[in-house]
This record gives C-alpha cells, structure tokens and sequence, in this order.
C-alpha cells in the first residue's frame, strides 16, 4: 500500500517543501504535522518546546500525527514529520503500519548549510549556534537518529546542496513509488 505517505528526516532535509512539492506533483492532500500541532494546541513547535519541555512535546506530537491520521477522510495524503517524531517511542513502527515512510537523507554538512538559510530562532536547540556549532550539533545527533530514519520503507539520497535539491528528491519519489502525476 502507498497511501498515505509519511517523509521523515532531519530537521531541514526538506520534509515540508518537499511534501508540498510532492502532493502538488499528485494531486494529493498535504499536512505538516508543525502547522496540524499549532492548530490543535495553539502553540508553534518551537513556543511549546519553550514552555513545556521537549518531552511534553514529543507526546503531544505522538497524538497529533496519529488523531490526524484517524480522522482524515483522505487517503492520499503527503505528511511531513517533525525531525526527532521517528526517534520516540514507537513512532517509527506507527509510520510504518499507517502508509508508506521515506527517509530523505543528508550529510551533515548540507543540512547545516540548508539550516542557515532558515530561522534559527524558530529551532530552540539551534538557536544562537554558529555554523561550526551547528556542525557540532548536528553531526552526533544526526548518527544517533539514522537507525530510527533507516527503519523507512524507502530512502532516498539527497542531491547535494543544490538549489533544484527539493524538486529533484519530490520527482525521485514519484519515480521510486512509480506514483502518476497529476
């Protein structure tokens, strides 16, 4: 079964974007569970992180996924997860018997070049680093994460940091799950 697809992957490997690419190129639905957590609870990812705790966070994340998934009337459906969602629990497992999970990997080196270009302060444990702290960051959180990411039905190999890298890795997909485009 394809549908619904799940995108996991390190923060900035794309999920939204390419989740976005993806649905249009379809014709499918698509749901970022970052704005689906702000609907429910009213807090971004990042305000509630600042208020709650990590892990407060991670649980709420948990029923969030799992709520919208139960009560969409839509089987074709694209949703990017939030960067550590396959890391807790059993949540790599959920994806997994839900619909069709795609890890899109990066190096670390890229993904911290994709994240300068984003707004730190919109990420709570990234915030105020450098790009040589971000590396330093990155790197050993990114290891500790691949054998959760790696658990996906698919992986696809990122492109390099390239500007086309997000529609190149949304055609990629297509081609891989054979999907018809619109």
């Amino acid at each position: 079964m394809i549908c619904p697809i799940y995108l996991v992957g390190y923060m900035a490997a794309g999920k939204s974007t390419v989740g976005r690419l993806l649905a249009d190129m379809l014709g499918w639905h698509f749901v970022d569970l970052d704005d689906a957590f702000l609907q429910i609870h009213g807090y971004t990812t990042a305000e509630y992180i600042r208020q709650f705790g990590i892990d407060d966070f991670r649980r709420k994340e948990k029923y969030v996924l799992e709520d919208i998934a139960d009560m969409s009337p839509y089987e074709q459906v694209v949703y990017a997860t939030g960067g550590g969602y396959p890391c807790y629990e059993d949540n790599m497992e959920c994806l997994k018997e839900l619909g069709t999970s795609v890890y899109l990997r990066w190096n670390a080196e890229d993904l911290v070049s994709r994240l300068m270009l984003t707004d730190l302060s919109q990420r709570p444990v990234l915030q105020g680093r450098t790009k040589d702290e971000l590396l330093t960051f990155v790197q050993p959180q990114l290891e500790a994460r691949e054998p959760f990411y790696a658990q996906a039905d698919y992986i696809i190999e990122a492109p390099g940091f390239i500007p086309e890298a997000d529609q190149l890795i949304a055609e990629q997909i297509c081609q891989l799950l054979k999907l018809k485009t619109k």
